[in-house]
């Protein structure tokens, strides 16, 4: 399995580009922006990028969205409760952000338990509302790895304050959805550091008591 971290735009979201080695199909998961540099990391990889998955409708996750989208010819994924974000400078801030106005339509939405398959490679898709309704993750059980979007952090969780946030919401879809997983599950968050479940579990001041 290849993954690629790129902290891209003005809020240093990450992006991952995921692809699998032996047929060198890939996926990109939030271009926040700097689309030619992940394209360009893309070239580097050799990956022919069949999936552009959105974890959550928030403009530090798409700012590149829509030149990727036409550099690549992938098809563009959002969980069917942010699409609306997805179309609406406003409810995804794109509107007041320093960068491009993003106003997109996904090829198709999806939803909790969904599967994509990349190559070789599978993972499933985990409903994680809280963040945004839409928020979700997505797992890879061969490779115990797990992208959270904005939902679970290094020692932390995602903001809750805007619109569509539900602090109550989010813990409880990471104890009951994300903290279910084994201690060694890899976590890959939009922002900052890496982490594993079982640091989470034991660390995380959020998801103590």
């Amino acid at each position: 399995m290849i993954i690629e971290k790129l902290a891209v735009g003005a809020y240093a979201a990450n992006c991952f580009i995921i692809g699998d080695e032996a047929t060198h199909i890939g996926m990109v998961v939030d271009p926040g922006g700097e689309a030619e540099r992940i394209f360009k990391k893309v070239e580097d990889l050799a990956l022919n990028i069949k999936y552009i998955v959105i974890t959550h409708g928030h403009g530090d996750h798409i700012g590149g969205l829509e030149k990727l989208k036409k550099l690549t010819g992938a098809e563009v994924l959002i969980h069917h409760d942010d699409e609306i974000m997805l179309k609406d400078p406003m409810l995804n801030l794109t509107d007041s952000m320093n960068g491009p106005t993003v106003s997109s339509t996904p090829n198709k939405t999806i939803g909790d338990r969904d599967k994509l398959t990349i190559g070789n490679l599978k993972c499933e898709i985990i409903h994680t509302p809280g963040h945004t309704p839409g928020g979700i993750c997505l797992y890879f059980d061969k490779e115990k790895i797990l992208i959270t979007g904005d939902s679970l952090f290094y020692g932390s969780i995602g903001r809750t304050d805007l619109a569509g946030g539900n602090h109550k919401q989010l813990i409880s879809a990471i104890l009951e959805r994300l903290m279910i997983l084994d201690d060694q599950v890899s976590i890959y968050p939009g922002h900052g550091a890496s982490s594993t479940i079982g640091f989470e579990r034991k660390r995380n001041p959020f998801l103590q008591g």
